[in-house]
C-alpha cells in the first residue's frame, strides 16, 4: 500500500511537471520570459504606421517605397520572411498588421553596417512617401514584443525615457526658394539592450531584451561601395532627398559596383522615371545592468510616473466633490426622508384617531336647534362650543394636509409604469451588460493581466467579457420589460435587447469601414473579422441573451411595488426652472464630469495623442472610476428626490438621463480637445475622431445611465415603502 502511495505522488509530480513544461511553450504577454543564447537568431517584425495629425494608419509592409519582403526562412526561428503573425481580435482592430521582416539579429553579435536592398519608386509611390513624411508618421517595428522607441533625455538630463516609434522621414525648407524639403529615412540603427536572465537560463549564460531603441537616418544615394553601403555612415553631409530631379554631374557610380547595388535612376522629364532608394540598418547589442525584464516597460512610461502628483490631485479633488454630495444624501436620508416619514406616519395615525373619535361622539347625538328669537342662554353656548370644536377640527387637516406635501402626495403615482417603458427595459439590459464588462476589465488591469505588453488586449478581453454577460442582459431586460409593461412577448424584448445597442455599434463601424477602405489604411477592418464579429453576435450573444430573458421574464418575474398605482394620474404642477428636465440633466451632468476631468486629459493623451495607446496608472484610474460610481449615484438621488419634492413622479427615464448626463460633457471636451489639442486633418480623420468620440461617450452614457437609474428605483422604493401605514 505504501509503494502505491509512493507510485501515486511520483504520477502527481510528474504530470504536474508536464503541465509546467507544456507551460512553457505559450507565450503569455506580460508574464513569459523569453531568454536567448550568444549568437541566436532575433526575429524583427514590422507593423505599422501611424501619426498625431491623422487616423489613418497604414501596414508598414503593404508601403510601396519599402523594401518587400523576400519570403527566404529566417534560420533558427522557425518564421518565414513576409508570413503574417497571428493577431488577435483587438490587434485586428487596432490596425495591427505584423509581419516577419528581413532583418537579421543575432543576440550579441553587432553589425556596424549592413545593406538590405534597394527599392525603386515610381511618381506615384514617391508622393506616397512625401505625404506619409509630412503627415509626420511614424513607424513601429517589434522585438521580443518591445516597440522600438526612439530614446529621449529628461529636462534636467536624470532621466532616460522612450517614445514609442521612429520618424519615417523629416521636412525642413530649401535655403535657396524656402518651400519644404523631404527626406526620407533609409538607414536605422539598432541598440538592443539586454539582461542577463533570471533563474537556471542565466547560469547557462543565456539573456533576455530589456530595451530597443531605434535611431533612424537619412543618407545620400550616392558615394557608395560595391555592397551598397555609404563610405561613412558617422559623417553624412546629404540626406536622401525624395525627389526626381537630379543633377547628373553630382551622381557617379561606386567603383567595383556588385550586382548588390542598384545605381539611382536619373530623372528625364519621362512619366516613368524612377528613384532607387537603398536601405541599410547597424546592429548594437549593449549590456544594461540597472533594468531587469521585470520593469523593462518603465522606460516608456516615465512621463506618466512624473505625472502621479497630478493623479493624486484628481484623486483629492474626486474625494471632495464626493464628500459634499455623501453630506447632501446624508441630510435628505436621515434627516429630511426620516422626519418626513415619521411625520407622515403620526399624522396619518393621529388622522385615523381623530375620526374615529368624531364618529363615536357623533353617534346617536343631535344638536339642539336654536329659535331665531332666543338670545343667549346655555344653549346658545353648547352651539358654540361644538362650532368650536368643528373649528379645531378643520385647522388640524389644514396642518395635516400642510404636512403631507412634496414627495409625499405622489405615492399614489411614483409608480406607474413609465412610458415606452418597451425602449427603456432594452436600455437597462444593455446598460447591466456594460457594467459588467467594465468591471471585468478594470479588475483585470488592476491585477496585471491586462498590461501594455498584452498588444490588443483590452478589445479582445471586452468583446470575451461582453458576449458571455447577454445572459445578465437577457435578465434583467425581461424583468423591467414585465414590471413596465407585462404582456407575454418577452421574446421579442429579448430580440431587441441582443440587437439594439450592438446593432447600432455594428453598423456604424461597417459605414465608418468603408471610408477607410477607401483609404486603403490598415485600420479597415478585414472582412473576415466582420463576419467573425456577426457569428458572435448572431449566433452566441442572442441565444444568451434569449436563454436569459427566458429565466427572468418566466421564472423570476416582475419586481413588486409597495405601493400601487392609483387609476386617475396626477396633474403634475409646473416646475421651477431649475428642476425642468432639460436644466436638470446638464447641471447634474457636471458633478461627475468634474470628478473625471484631471484623469480624462490623460486617457484622451494616451488614446489621441500618443496613438501606441500604452495606459498604464490603473490604480489612479481604478479609484477615480469608484468615485466617479459613486458621484454619479449620489447626483441622481439628490436630482431625483428634488424632482419628487416638485410633485413630479416622472422619474424613470429622468433617472437614466441623469446617470448618462455626464456624458454630454464629455463630448463637449472631445469638441474641445480636438480644436486645441489636436492636429487633425482630412475629412475622413475628423469624422472617424467624432464617430469614435460619439461611440465612448454612447457607450459611457448606457452604463452610467443604468448605473443611476437603478440607483434611483432602488431609493424611490426604500422611501415609499417606508411611509406605507397598515
Amino acid at each position: 500500500m505504501a509503494a502505491d502511495y509512493r507510485i501515486g505522488r511520483a504520477s502527481c509530480w510528474a504530470v504536474l511537471l508536464f503541465g509546467l513544461q507544456l507551460a512553457q511553450a505559450f507565450y503569455i504577454p506580460g508574464w513569459s520570459i523569453k531568454s536567448y543564447s550568444e549568437g541566436e537568431a532575433i526575429p524583427l517584425f514590422v507593423n505599422k504606421l501611424y501619426s498625431d495629425n491623422t487616423q489613418i494608419q497604414y501596414a508598414y509592409s503593404e508601403l510601396p517605397f519599402v523594401c518587400p519582403p523576400s519570403g527566404r526562412p529566417r534560420p533558427g526561428t522557425g518564421l518565414i520572411s513576409g508570413s503574417n503573425v497571428a493577431l488577435n481580435l483587438g490587434e485586428v482592430l487596432r490596425g495591427d498588421r505584423i509581419m516577419v521582416s528581413d532583418y537579421e539579429l543575432e543576440m550579441g553579435t553587432d553589425d556596424k553596417a549592413h545593406y538590405l536592398c534597394s527599392q525603386q519608386v515610381d511618381r506615384a509611390s514617391l508622393k506616397k512617401a512625401v505625404e506619409v513624411i509630412k503627415k509626420g508618421y511614424v513607424a513601429e517595428w517589434i522585438v521580443d514584443n518591445l516597440p522600438g522607441a526612439t530614446s529621449f533625455v529628461t529636462v534636467d538630463k536624470s532621466r532616460k525615457y522612450y517614445a514609442a516609434g521612429f520618424k519615417v522621414g523629416y521636412e525642413e525648407p530649401s535655403l535657396t526658394t524656402g518651400q519644404p524639403r523631404y527626406f526620407l529615412n533609409n538607414h536605422v540603427t539598432f541598440m538592443i539592450r539586454t539582461h542577463r536572465a533570471p533563474g537556471r537560463d542565466g547560469q547557462r549564460g543565456k539573456k533576455v531584451i530589456v530595451g530597443f531603441e531605434v535611431y533612424a537616418k537619412s543618407v545620400e544615394a550616392e558615394n557608395r561601395d560595391a555592397s551598397g553601403l555609404p563610405a561613412s555612415l558617422h559623417d553624412v553631409r546629404n540626406g536622401l532627398e525624395l525627389t526626381m530631379a537630379k543633377n547628373a554631374t553630382n551622381m557617379t557610380l561606386p567603383r567595383n559596383a556588385g550586382p548588390a547595388y542598384v545605381m539611382p535612376e536619373l530623372d528625364d522629364g519621362a512619366d516613368d522615371a524612377t528613384l532607387t532608394i537603398p536601405y541599410t540598418y547597424s546592429v548594437y547589442f549593449r549590456e544594461e545592468e540597472k533594468v531587469e525584464w521585470a520593469n523593462r516597460w518603465d522606460l516608456y512610461f516615465v512621463n506618466q510616473e512624473d505625472s502621479s502628483k497630478i493623479h493624486w490631485f484628481a484623486i483629492i479633488n474626486s474625494l471632495v466633490i464626493s464628500g459634499l454630495l455623501s453630506a447632501v444624501v446624508a441630510v435628505i436620508l436621515t434627516r429630511t426622508v426620516r422626519g418626513d416619514i415619521k411625520g407622515y406616519k403620526e399624522g396619518c395615525v393621529e388622522e385615523g384617531k381623530q375620526r374615529l373619535g368624531n364618529n363615536k361622539r357623533g353617534k346617536g347625538t343631535r344638536t339642539p336647534r336654536k329659535n331665531s328669537g332666543e338670545k343667549g342662554g346655555f344653549l346658545e353656548q353648547e352651539d358654540a362650543d361644538t362650532t368650536l370644536g368643528a373649528a379645531d377640527d378643520a385647522s388640524s387637516d389644514d396642518e395635516l394636509a400642510e404636512d403631507i406635501t412634496g414627495w409625499k402626495l405622489v405615492h399614489g403615482d411614483v409608480f406607474r409604469p413609465p412610458p415606452y417603458g418597451h425602449l427603456l427595459a432594452p436600455l437597462i439590459g444593455s446598460g447591466m451588460q456594460l457594467v459588467f464588462m467594465a468591471l471585468g476589465l478594470l479588475i483585470l488591469s488592476c491585477f496585471g493581466v491586462l498590461n501594455p505588453s498584452f498588444r490588443g488586449g483590452f478589445i479582445s478581453v471586452a468583446v470575451a467579457l461582453f458576449i458571455p454577460a447577454g445572459i445578465l442582459s437577457g435578465y434583467f431586460s425581461a424583468r423591467a420589460y414585465r414590471t413596465f409593461v407585462g404582456g407575454t412577448t418577452w421574446r421579442h424584448n429579448a430580440i431587441v435587447t441582443a440587437t439594439l445597442f450592438p446593432g447600432l455599434l455594428f453598423t456604424t463601424i461597417f459605414i465608418l469601414n468603408l471610408f477607410v477602405w477607401a483609404q486603403a489604411s490598415s485600420t479597415a477592418i478585414p472582412l473576415g473579422t466582420l463576419v467573425g464579429l456577426v457569428t458572435l453576435w448572431l449566433f452566441i450573444q442572442l441565444p444568451l441573451v434569449y436563454v436569459g430573458s427566458w429565466y427572468g421574464f418566466v421564472r423570476a418575474g416582475s419586481y413588486t411595488h409597495p405601493i400601487k398605482a392609483n387609476v386617475i394620474p396626477r396633474q403634475i404642477p409646473a416646475q421651477q426652472w431649475y428642476s425642468r428636465n432639460l436644466q436638470a440633466i446638464l447641471f447634474a451632468g457636471l458633478i461627475p464630469f468634474a470628478v473625471i476631468f484631471i484623469e480624462l486629459m490623460f486617457v484622451f493623451q494616451s488614446l489621441w495623442q500618443d496613438k501606441s495607446g500604452y495606459y498604464y496608472v490603473f490604480g489612479f484610474l481604478a479609484v477615480v472610476s469608484a468615485i466617479l460610481i459613486l458621484a454619479v449615484m449620489e447626483t441622481t438621488v439628490i436630482a431625483v428626490y428634488i424632482q419628487l419634492c416638485s410633485e413630479n413622479y416622472n422619474w424613470w427615464w429622468q433617472s437614466f438621463f441623469l446617470g448618462s448626463s455626464s456624458s454630454i460633457w464629455i463630448f463637449a471636451y472631445c469638441i474641445y480637445y480636438y480644436s486645441h489639442h489636436l492636429h487633425i486633418t482630412g475629412f475622413v480623420s475628423t469624422m472617424l475622431f467624432f464617430a469614435y468620440s460619439f461611440l465612448a461617450c454612447l457607450v459611457y452614457g448606457l452604463l452610467m445611465g443604468t448605473i443611476g437609474f437603478l440607483t434611483a428605483y432602488a431609493f424611490v422604493r426604500r422611501i415609499y415603502g417606508a411611509i406605507k401605514v397598515d
